[in-house]
């Protein structure tokens, strides 16, 4: 089911009275959703994601804007017509019915043309119950199983109607770690078995990363960026979004765009191909990006011709794979850079600083006054 949604914009009375503005909370959000695709919404909190959610779930009505699924325009149609499942952070089982009758409760509801005999009931509580493999856990109750188990009977209930659309906010949050890792994995594969149009909303840019077909980067309910996840983390189109995706997140400096060449401070980090003109830039270095320079040996040996970046040595993390150089430079905008190399790698310190080369494809330039990205 392909989901249109056409100049969306949702508006709250401001809880502040005496304020008479009101709250955009969703402003002209303009996308299409592929039949059968997973999507994920990623932002803050307070971007306007969840509201999007809503909007297309229909338990809120947009204040401006259209929705249509297929070519149906669904806009101004109940939720509980909408042919949506739901999944929420907090699973909202109930607790007094085991995993089967939790399952069940949606089929229950059915009239109609719609209503199934209890043979049919437990024929698809089954088949979706295996679907997301808790076939042998049905007749526990929610307080008996994990909650990784419990996501899954949430899940599991959302499927059971077999919706158009699977809408999921947030519902790995209440996970710990390891089974927000697992239970990740299972979502994208229950996605492709089913190939129900699925939107995913979350803060966690390495969870949406990770299962989604493409992300959709918000901001004050606005999109940013838009596209397949390593296409937006490597080719960021502004500097709000090259901050938000990354983790650790990527490494801004002050600098200056000078006779074709990249400065931070008096180091030449990078000679550009195309002519910017003379201005000031902000300097974004994955973390990644970093390669420890074997050649440098104190700055009484520094070139202009070398182009490389010299930051005053703080500590060294090894962390297993990778280890994290810890270092500082006044034109950074933070407190600590962090520079990841792989563990082994010998760092020199002469003087107490450390020298890095860039990898000319970790690094962006993005204007000082818009945040726009340049390179």
């Amino acid at each position: 089911m392909k989901i249109v949604l056409e100049h969306l914009t949702k508006k709250f009375p401001n809880r502040n009275k005496k304020i008479k503005e009101y709250v955009i909370a969703v402003n002209d959000f303009d996308y299409e959703i592929p039949d059968g695709k997973l999507v994920g919404l990623l932002g803050p909190s307070g971007c306007g994601k969840s509201t999007v959610l809503n909007l297309i779930s229909g338990l809120e009505k947009p204040t401006q804007g259209k929705i249509y699924f297929g070519d149906d325009d669904v806009t101004e149609l109940p939720a509980e017509n909408r042919g949506v499942g739901l999944v929420f952070q907090n699973y909202a089982l109930y607790p007094h019915l085991n995993v089967r009758e939790n399952i069940r409760f949606p089929l229950e509801n059915l009239r109609g043309k719609d209503k199934l005999t209890r043979d049919e009931m437990d024929r698809k509580v089954f088949e979706t119950a295996k679907l997301v493999q808790i076939e042998g856990l049905l007749d526990r109750k929610p307080s008996e199983m994990s909650g990784g188990q419990q996501q899954r009977v949430a899940i599991a209930r959302a499927l059971v109607k077999k919706p158009k659309v699977l809408l999921l906010d947030e519902p790995l949050s209440n996970l710990d770690a390891r089974l927000r890792l697992q239970t990740r994995e299972e979502l994208k594969r229950i996605q492709v078995e089913t190939g129900i149009t699925t939107i995913f909303v979350t803060h966690d840019q390495e969870e949406a990363m990770s299962i989604c077909d493409t992300i959709v980067v918000m901001q004050d309910g606005r999109i940013m960026q838009q596209g397949n996840p390593q296409d937006v983390y490597d080719k960021p189109d502004n500097l709000f979004v090259a901050k938000f995706l990354g983790t650790p997140q990527i490494n801004v400096f002050k600098g200056v765009v000078r006779a074709g060449s990249v400065f931070i401070g008096t180091d030449r980090v990078y000679r550009m191909e195309e002519d910017l003109g003379d201005r000031d830039v902000y300097v974004g270095i994955r973390p990644e990006g970093f390669i420890p320079d074997d050649s440098w040996n104190g700055r009484s040996e520094a070139s202009d011709d070398k182009e490389r970046l010299i930051c005053e040595f703080r500590k060294l993390e090894v962390m297993g794979r990778d280890s994290s150089v810890l270092c500082a430079n006044e034109f950074f905008e933070g407190t600590m850079i962090r520079a990841i190399v792989a563990s082994g790698t010998g760092i020199k310190t002469p003087g107490g600083e450390v020298a890095f080369t860039i990898k000319p494809n970790k690094i962006h330039i993005f204007d000082a006054k818009t945040g726009k990205v340049l390179h």
